[in-house]
């Protein structure tokens, strides 16, 4: 039993598929742009949407599932959860079910908000004060064993990197 509806041959009105799709085959090269944009593409994260902006806060999606940054703590250092009415049109996006039923979020993120002068405060500390306070310290323990070289007549070599920071805090404290 055969069908005569399906053709085994192209006949003379049909053509070769590999024919149609030679030139789409021919130049499967990848550009360097075209490189350079999945590269991009490879770093963003397009299963979160991007939270609108709300006057006056930073908003930014915060996970459930990390025991050392706890959605807690966070709360504590005065984020807030962002509630649908803080953005209108994001009702599709509002959890159904669980603790946090009612507010924005996505599988296990949260979508939280925290006024823009805390955010700022938190950044400079975590962002110039915190390393400040590091490179300090690094310049006191070269100074540090600077001092006891030259105290035993050896010779400690200082690398470019510590005869910068030192000048550097030298001309943050001359108050001449």
């Amino acid at each position: 039993m055969t069908d005569e509806r399906l053709k085994k041959s192209a006949g003379d009105a049909r053509t070769s598929r590999a024919m149609t799709d030679r030139a789409l085959t021919e130049n499967r090269e990848i550009t360097e742009d075209e490189r350079v944009e999945m590269f991009r593409q490879q770093f963003f994260q397009s299963s979160l949407p991007d939270l609108p902006k709300i006057p006056g806060w930073h908003t930014c999606w915060l996970t459930t599932t990390n025991p050392r940054d706890s959605i807690q703590m966070r709360i504590r250092l005065g984020y807030e959860p962002v509630k649908p009415e803080d953005v209108p049109g994001w009702e599709y996006a509002t959890l159904k079910t669980g603790d946090w039923q009612g507010f924005i979020g996505v599988n296990e993120m949260l979508a939280f908000k925290l006024p823009v002068s805390l955010y700022e405060k938190y950044m400079k500390e975590a962002h110039h004060d915190a390393p400040m306070r590091e490179e300090g310290k690094l310049t006191d323990t070269a100074e540090f064993l600077e001092q006891q070289a030259r105290a035993s007549k050896s010779r400690l070599q200082v690398g470019e990197g510590n005869l910068e920071m030192g000048q550097q805090r030298e001309a943050l404290f001359d108050l001449s």
